[in-house]
């Protein structure tokens, strides 16, 4: 049995960062709405993300390419309505990124606008140039390595990165250039669990996994994967954890155990 258990504490960066010092994991959510926001936290979720996923569990498209800076304003205002201490960060679309410049504007427009805490960015090392930029001016952010979906006509689908030794390198050299240049947090997508591991091991900043193995500091998932509601295929890194549960809140509240155990994600939901 998997009873909620409400935040007690404002999440901020400082707090994550302890709690990676510490070797304590946390939970991380993507959300769209007011009442989800609202169940996910009471059931212990650290992190919510506001997640241009919603262009294809929200909106039904095939990627996430489509949503614009106006969806991920609208459904993170009624997604910050519904949280009193979990942290808000959103993504950055596709297109709002195009230049550093932009990227700032847009992301003050964001935080202005939703009382959100942290921009999430795809882009790797094209971005360093971003980070720092919003970093000069007091914005956090998350950057991207790994599976990025905003580039996945480029990259030719959905597919594992970093598998190969000089990609891997590659990757570990990127992370420690975007924490030098300001980022406040890192998310992996799906990247060997050894891989991450290595990367989580090197950096001060909290590195967050999907599809990326236990060892990183904290996990998000996409909140119809994990409810079972998603249309079509799921992916290989997630997990059902609507399965043997009577409720939603059960649900969510047997994922944050999970994550915080260490228990998941497991070799079956890793690379």
């Amino acid at each position: 049995m998997y009873l909620p258990r409400p935040l007690e504490d404002k999440i901020t960066l400082p707090y994550l960062k302890k709690l990676k010092q510490k070797g304590e994991r946390f939970a991380c959510l993507t959300a769209y709405d007011y009442s989800f926001a609202r169940l996910i936290e009471q059931c212990g979720v650290e992190v919510v993300l506001v997640g241009d996923s919603l262009g294809m569990v929200i909106q039904g498209h095939d990627t996430t390419i489509p949503v614009t800076l106006d969806d991920i304003k609208y459904h993170a205002t009624t997604v910050y309505a519904g949280l009193q201490n979990a942290m808000l960060m959103l993504d950055m679309p596709f297109g709002s990124l195009n230049s550093p410049q932009q990227a700032l504007d847009n992301a003050s427009e964001l935080l202005k606008e939703t009382q959100a805490q942290v921009v999430k960015l795809e882009g790797g090392i094209t971005q360093l140039k971003t980070v720092e930029m919003l970093s000069k001016f007091g914005i956090a952010s998350c950057a991207h390595l790994g599976l990025q979906p905003q580039m996945v006509h480029k990259m030719g689908g959905y597919r594992v990165q970093g598998k190969a030794k000089s990609a891997a390198q590659q990757m570990v050299e990127t992370a420690s250039d975007l924490q030098q240049a300001g980022a406040d947090l890192l998310l992996l997508e799906c990247v060997p669990a050894a891989l991450a591991a290595e990367i989580t091991q090197k950096l001060e900043i909290p590195v967050i996994g999907i599809g990326a193995g236990a060892d990183v500091d904290g996990q998000i998932l996409v909140l119809h994967d994990i409810l079972n509601v998603t249309v079509g295929k799921k992916p290989k890194f997630s997990k059902n954890f609507m399965q043997d549960q009577t409720s939603i809140q059960a649900a969510v509240s047997r994922y944050v155990a999970e994550v915080k155990r260490g228990q998941f994600p497991d070799q079956s939901h890793s690379f």
